[in-house]
């Protein structure tokens, strides 16, 4: 994998970032979402954003389309310092974000009043813009007579309009249906390859590697809590690109290995061991379960690439990552490079039946996940063995923001249950040994 220390091209840059930081929020709830991000966007490049939840990708996109301020840095479009939204700038939502009681011709044309552009113009514009991206002939539809991948293209049309310098997508296609989404991706290549389109540079918000390795020609992969730049990597495939040459395949394998290594990731941290107050996912003992058989079923037996397991299971980096690192967490797997392999724990599970699965991971749980030895103990120790909720919220508060604390609570007490090492009534939001009265 080709990981670059300098931004390529000899072009002027379009768009430039230096020390960029954003937080959120004050004293104990502060939240550092960025830290010290550098980025340049030059002319004739498509560049994506890769990273897992907590990355802070959209907020990075928000601050470059003008949306959002920085808490610290320089931020600057065409070598002047950004103040707002910059024109030349648009972006291309997840969400389709139409306006329902409008057709697409005047969907279309919205932003075009909004800059005052004269009706007539703004209406060949608009006509032109629909024609290019595929929506001839429905020009007079409204958004509810449309399928998802057709106004998606009306929020391509719209952004494209005002004959943007730079696009701005965030996760454009992960709303669509995986044909649909294959579909517009292509017709966007093809675009950009004939030079059709008005922009100069995209920058595209993506959580898959796969995604990412088809489009982009740089891809800037962020770590997590705070946002950071770790790695920068050329793509030398020219477009259009074959999924199965080996060497795209390869590339994929390296990011996948570079983000499920921590502490490539960084290094100054390593992998983490979990303590009472680190933040847990929202990971469900269904989906740790039925990760769980399909590494033990055919054709796997036991260990596969992340890579041919999130494309047999349609997951992608927020869905299958938190899941495979919870089960390394909790002795069930490996993770090696690009690779996850179940533990001898983690077959035993595959081959047992439902009530030897709860008694193997309630072993595992108090084992691994200290919260949940701590809830237990605590019971265990307080006459009548129970306890509210909020003397744990507290206790989390000292290391977690208030919305981590309810994540991490709710994920133990999801686990917890399934183990049956405790029970939770969330009416009274108290935890107890119900059926262990007569421990002491």
């Amino acid at each position: 994998m080709n990981t670059l220390n300098e931004h390529p091209g000899n072009s002027a840059p379009i768009f430039s970032l230096s020390n960029v930081s954003r937080g959120f929020g004050k004293g104990k709830e502060a939240h550092q979402v960025l830290s010290d991000v550098d980025l340049v966007l030059r002319e004739g490049e498509i560049v994506g954003l890769l990273g897992r939840s907590g990355s802070g990708k959209s907020t990075l996109l928000r601050i470059i389309a003008g949306l959002i301020e920085p808490s610290a840095g320089d931020v600057r479009y065409r070598g002047e310092p950004l103040d707002g939204p910059a024109e030349g700038v648009a972006m291309v939502f997840q969400t389709f974000a139409l306006f329902p009681w409008l057709t697409v011709l005047e969907n279309v044309e919205a932003g075009l009043h909004a800059l005052q552009v004269p009706r007539k113009e703004a209406r060949q514009r608009a006509l032109a813009a629909i024609d290019l991206i595929g929506l001839d002939g429905f020009e007079n539809a409204y958004p509810r007579e449309l399928s998802g991948g057709m106004r998606q293209r009306v929020g391509f049309a719209r952004a494209l309009v005002v004959n943007p310098t730079l696009l701005l997508m965030d996760e454009p296609f992960s709303a669509l249906d995986v044909l649909t989404a294959e579909t517009l991706r292509t017709d966007l290549l093809d675009l950009w390859s004939d030079k059709q389109l008005p922009i100069k540079s995209i920058l595209i918000v993506t959580h898959n590697i796969e995604e990412a390795v088809l489009m982009c020609d740089r891809i800037l992969v962020l770590s997590s809590n705070p946002g950071r730049v770790v790695a920068q990597i050329k793509v030398p495939f020219a477009h259009p690109r074959n999924r199965l040459e080996p060497r795209f395949r390869n590339m994929i394998d390296d990011i996948y290995a570079l983000m499920t290594d921590r502490r490539s990731a960084d290094a100054s941290k390593g992998r983490a061991e979990l303590k009472v107050g680190s933040q847990l996912p929202d990971v469900s003992t269904n989906l740790m379960a039925g990760l769980i058989e399909a590494l033990a079923a055919e054709p796997y037996h036991g260990r596969a690439g992340m890579a041919v397991v999130a494309e047999r299971l349609l997951l992608e980096v927020d869905d299958l990552f938190p899941v495979a690192e919870m089960l390394e967490h909790l002795g069930f797997a490996e993770l090696k490079g690009a690779d996850i392999s179940l533990t001898d724990a983690g077959r035993l599970f595959a081959d047992y039946g439902t009530q030897e699965r709860k008694a193997q991971f309630a072993e595992h749980l108090v084992r691994n996940v200290p919260l949940a030895a701590r809830i237990r103990l605590i019971l265990q120790e307080r006459r009548g063995h129970r306890a509210p909720r909020v003397r744990f919220e507290q206790e989390l508060e000292d290391s977690l923001s208030e919305v981590f604390v309810e994540q991490t609570l709710e994920s133990v007490i999801s686990w917890g249950r399934y183990a049956e090492i405790f029970s939770y009534d969330d009416h009274t939001e108290t935890f107890s040994l119900e059926d262990m009265e007569g421990e002491g």
